[in-house]
């Protein structure tokens, strides 16, 4: 890997493009590298991921919008949207943004957690929309999904946006953009532009996962793909962008980021060097924020130890981002409020642990129902748990060895009598250094367990059998990437909109 120093320049300096971050980005991604062996079975592992939470969010309300607003842009050749019929088409960008909107709904996809955090699987439905667009094998794709992992990766490495109040799809859009370039082997100068493009365009702030969290949270990521598509689409025409997208003094660094005397230090592969960066991504068992996976799972195993009847106080010991993110240090009232949304649910570890540690267990539906969030043992327990920043649990967050990482915390449960239950987890169990890793058979039982009901069990076969040889499917085989819900059994919104 090359670390590139990154720093606002002003005008005057005329940085060159091939010295600016946004055309190391490009060329990173469409260097000719082949992709190993490991990384496109991790690859087959992820497209099979993001059906299965794609699956299971298939009738809920803003699902259904994007796929209504897909099925208003139908398009050939076009690419396939979750749950329709293989014979229907959409528009890539409308498929890409239904079916960005699926995966993402349930926060149930993978997770890279570094200087800043991403869901880079949410670069899987851009890239994987215009491979079926056009036309495009096997080899292209998981050549385009490790470029896009790559590129995100390295950026959430190198540049932090949630200390700025800049929403993660900043790093999305460029990457999505930069794994299309990739999957359509584009020059490097078409690549930049697009690049650049992608990135003025998905530049948001983070009040999308702050208060009131509503179902943009869902949208936003899908909004980035839908807007890498459209900037490769004007990059290949031969219009540009703003320059330098980073590096200028108007440009992200200086106005949105650290400032005009900021240095930031983004990793890149070597001309040659493979692309490994989605090794280094983990999946989700539970289906919330991340930082919680590990807390979920210390929940269960102390429940056995805690009379829940008796608990004074829950104090979970943590990292920075989580206290500040998810815990009592964002201060949002919404966390403790059992009518806050989904959500919000999904973004309150206080709610998460007293649920976890009542159930022993966790659901993708039934823990966040409204009339679980409301029972009142719950409630009660809810408003007994905080958080606080522990300076150990934020430098084991950002260790620079992947292997002492750590994203859990210690937690303090402390009885009516004084006595106290303690215990602490450094990383979830399903994660690479967990009590129980995901492979390939845990994913294939992830899958099978969101689709139960939802997808016939032949169509379900049929996925599977393309996922899993993912980089030997010609062109067909990619089209075919797709699955179909039963006829009838998706139902359309009833509030319509412009089209």
């Amino acid at each position: 890997m090359i670390t590139h120093r990154v720093r606002t320049h002003a005008s005057r300096e005329d940085l060159p493009r091939e010295g600016q971050l946004a055309w190391k980005l490009a060329a990173a991604a469409v260097d000719p590298v082949p992709v190993e062996r490991e990384v496109a079975e991790m690859i087959g592992n992820r497209v099979i991921d993001n059906a299965a939470v794609a699956a299971a969010s298939l009738a809920r309300r803003p699902v259904a919008s994007a796929r209504a607003q897909a099925r208003a842009h139908p398009y050939a050749p076009g690419a396939a949207v979750f749950g329709l019929p293989a014979a229907f088409r959409s528009s890539p960008e409308w498929a890409a943004w239904a079916n960005g909107v699926a995966v993402r709904e349930l926060d149930f996809h993978d997770t890279f957690l570094a200087a800043d955090y991403s869901h880079p699987g949410d670069n899987i439905p851009p890239i994987l929309a215009v491979a079926q667009h056009r036309g495009l094998d096997g080899r292209a794709l998981v050549r385009g999904i490790a470029a896009g992992y790559e590129v995100q990766v390295d950026l959430v490495r190198g540049v932090c946006l949630h200390e700025h109040r800049i929403d993660h799809i900043a790093h999305l859009g460029p990457s999505a953009a930069a794994g299309i370039g990739a999957l359509l082997d584009l020059p490097v100068e078409t690549v930049y532009q697009a690049v650049g493009q992608a990135l003025h365009t998905t530049t948001a702030t983070r009040q999308s996962r702050k208060g009131a969290i509503s179902s943009w949270k869902a949208y936003a990521p899908a909004f980035a793909g839908k807007a890498a598509i459209e900037a490769v689409d004007r990059a290949m025409r031969g219009e540009g962008a703003p320059s330098p997208i980073y590096e200028g003094e108007d440009a992200v660094i200086a106005r949105l980021l650290s400032g005009p005397d900021a240095v930031y230090e983004v990793p890149l592969p070597a001309a040659g060097e493979a692309k490994r960066a989605i090794l280094d991504t983990y999946t989700k068992e539970h289906s919330a924020e991340y930082q919680s996976q590990a807390l979920i799972d210390l929940a269960r195993r102390m429940a056995p130890r805690v009379d829940l009847d008796r608990v004074r106080e829950v104090v979970i010991h943590t990292s920075h981002h989580t206290h500040y993110v998810i815990g009592t240090g964002a201060e949002d009232p919404q966390k403790t409020d059992p009518d806050a949304s989904r959500e919000t649910l999904d973004h309150s570890i206080m709610y998460i642990f007293a649920v976890a540690l009542e159930d022993r267990a966790w659901h993708h539906e039934r823990s966040y129902t409204p009339e679980r969030a409301h029972r009142e043992s719950t409630v009660r327990l809810w408003r007994r748990v905080r958080t606080v920043e522990d300076p150990e649990w934020t430098a084991r967050y950002h260790d620079p060895d992947p292997d002492k990482r750590a994203f859990g915390g210690r937690v303090v449960i402390t009885l009516d009598d004084g006595t106290v239950v303690e215990d602490e987890l450094a990383v979830a169990d399903a994660h690479p250094a967990g009590a129980r890793p995901f492979g390939r058979e845990q994913y294939v039982a992830k899958f099978r367990t969101l689709t139960e009901g939802v997808i016939d069990e032949a169509e379900q076969d049929r996925f599977l059998d393309l996922a899993c040889r993912i980089d030997a499917l010609d062109a067909n085989g990619v089209r075919a990437l797709n699955l179909a819900a039963p006829p009838g059994a998706l139902t359309e919104p009833t509030a319509k909109g412009l089209f």
